[in-house]
């Protein structure tokens, strides 16, 4: 199950350095390819306001 990064995305980016995998990219929020998301967390642990949710 992946996880997707929600409206409440403050566009820090904390979450795409953290991500092994190289899945997340910026944009007005950021967000995470569902087909290359390992579903580890690492985004969820490090985003200061919850954004990722898993599916």
């Amino acid at each position: 199950m992946a996880y997707k990064i929600t409206d409440e995305c403050i566009g820090c980016g904390a979450c795409e350095a953290e991500c092994p995998v190289s899945c997340i990219s910026a944009g007005d929020i950021y967000a995470i390819d569902a087909d290359s998301c390992i579903d580890c967390g690492n985004c969820a642990n490090v985003c200061p306001v919850g954004a990722p949710q898993a599916e």
